[in-house]
C-alpha cells in the first residue's frame, strides 16, 4: 500500500507533459490520427509546435501544409493528447506533419517568430491599416506598436489596385485569459505574482478611476470572464479597440466596448466600469491578491496536494509555465479534490484566427521577441 500510494505521489507531482522526453524531431509526411483535443490556424508546422508547447493539455499534434491536395483544408493544426503521452497511432500520409510538445524542453514561453509567408493571409483581428512601401516596413510597423502581433501586407501586383500596398495590423491575446471564473465554496484563486498583464512601461498611470454601480450600456466587441473589475480594466487595457468597460460583479463577465465618438452611463447595482490605460504602467496590486470561493476552471496542467493556497500561490508563481491556480480548501464540499493546488496556463504566443492561401500578399509576425 505505501508503495502504491508513493506512486500515486509521483503521478501527481509529474505529469505526462512534464516527464517526458524532450522530442524536438518533426516528422514528415506522417499523421497522428485521432486523439484531437482542438485544432488551430499556423502558418507553418514550427508554429504549430509551440500552439501545442503552450496549450495545457496538447503532447503532440499533426500540421497540414499548403501542399495538402486531398481537401480544402490547409493550415490546420491539430492538437493531440493520451493518457500515455504517445500516438496511439502513426500513419503516412502525404501533405502532413507531426510532432511533439516542447513542454520537456525548457521552451521559450516569448518564442522569436521572425519568418514571412508570401501568398500566405493572416485573415481577420485587425485593428488598423496604412499604406508601408513594403513588407518589411510593415513588419516594423507592427513590431514598434505595442498592440500588433502580426500582420498582413497587400503588395503592388495584388488586384483591386486601391488597396496595394496597404499593410494590416492585426490583434492576439498576449495575456493570459481564464476562460471560466465562477463562485464555488470552499477553493480560492489567484495569479501566478510574475504574469505579465501588459506591456511594461516606464510611467506609472495616476490614480485610474473605476465607476462603481456604473454600466455603460451597448457598444459591445468582446465579452470574457474575469475575477475583478481591476482585472477587466488591465485586459480593456490590453485591447487597442476597447474604449472603455463594464464588470458584473455577479457573473464575472467582463464586456470590452468600443465607441470612440462617445460614452452613456447608467446607474446600474453590482457593475463596476472604467476606460483603459494607455501608454501607462497600470497598477498590478490586484495580481497578488487571493480570490475566495471564485474558481478559476479548466486549462489545468497539473495538481499538486499542498497545506494552504498561499503555498498553492508561490509555487504557481515560481513554476514558468504556471500563470494562475485555484486551491481546494479543507472545507471543500468533496473530500477526493481537498488540498489540492491546480496550476493553470493559457496560450499567449501570437496566433491568427484563420490562415488562408492568398496570391500578392505577405504575412508575418511581431519582432518584438526577437531581440
Amino acid at each position: 500500500m505505501g508503495t502504491y500510494l508513493i506512486w500515486v505521489g509521483l503521478l501527481a507531482i509529474c505529469s505526462l507533459a512534464f516527464c517526458q522526453e524532450c522530442q524536438q524531431e518533426l516528422l514528415e509526411n506522417v499523421d497522428f490520427p485521432g486523439t484531437d483535443i482542438t485544432s488551430v490556424y499556423s502558418p507553418d508546422v514550427e508554429h504549430c509546435q509551440q500552439l501545442c508547447t503552450q496549450h495545457h493539455a496538447c503532447l503532440f499534434f499533426t500540421f497540414i501544409r499548403a501542399d495538402w491536395t486531398r481537401d480544402n483544408r490547409h493550415f490546420y493544426c491539430y492538437l493531440k493528447t493520451t493518457p500515455t503521452g504517445q500516438p496511439n497511432v502513426q500513419t503516412p500520409l502525404l501533405g502532413v506533419t507531426s510532432g511533439f510538445s516542447l513542454k520537456s524542453c525548457s521552451p521559450n514561453s516569448q518564442p522569436c517568430l521572425s519568418q514571412v509567408y508570401p501568398n500566405v493571409d493572416f485573415l481577420g483581428a485587425d485593428y488598423r491599416t496604412l499604406f508601408t512601401a513594403d513588407h518589411e516596413e510593415c513588419q516594423r510597423v507592427c513590431t514598434q506598436d505595442p498592440a500588433c502581433q502580426f500582420f498582413t501586407f497587400v503588395n503592388g501586383l495584388f488586384t483591386p489596385e486601391k488597396i496595394r500596398y496597404k499593410c494590416h495590423l492585426k490583434f492576439s491575446w498576449t495575456v493570459p485569459r481564464t476562460p471560466i471564473v465562477e463562485a464555488k465554496t470552499g477553493v480560492a484563486s489567484g495569479f501566478s505574482h510574475k504574469i505579465q498583464m501588459s506591456q511594461q512601461l516606464n510611467t506609472a498611470c495616476q490614480a485610474v478611476k473605476l465607476f462603481s454601480n456604473t454600466d455603460i450600456p451597448g457598444s459591445d466587441i468582446q465579452m470574457l470572464p474575469a475575477a475583478s473589475a481591476e482585472h477587466c480594466q488591465a485586459l480593456c487595457s490590453a485591447h487597442p479597440r476597447c474604449n472603455y468597460f463594464s464588470f458584473v460583479s455577479n457573473s464575472f463577465n467582463c464586456h470590452l466596448k468600443s465607441n470612440p465618438n462617445e460614452m452613456v452611463t447608467k446607474a446600474k447595482d453590482g457593475v463596476t466600469s472604467g476606460m483603459p490605460a494607455r501608454f501607462c504602467q497600470l497598477d498590478n496590486s490586484w495580481v497578488k491578491l487571493a480570490h475566495e470561493d471564485i474558481d478559476f476552471r479548466g486549462s489545468d496542467i497539473r495538481f499538486e496536494l499542498m497545506d494552504d493556497a498561499d503555498t498553492c500561490q508561490r509555487t504557481c508563481t515560481e513554476d514558468a509555465s504556471c500563470q494562475f491556480y485555484t486551491y481546494a480548501k479543507e472545507n471543500f464540499f468533496d473530500p477526493v479534490y481537498r488540498r489540492r493546488c491546480y496550476l493553470k496556463r493559457v496560450i499567449t504566443m501570437p496566433a491568427p484566427p484563420k490562415v488562408n492561401r492568398l496570391a500578392n500578399v505577405v504575412s508575418g509576425f511581431t519582432l518584438k521577441n526577437c531581440v
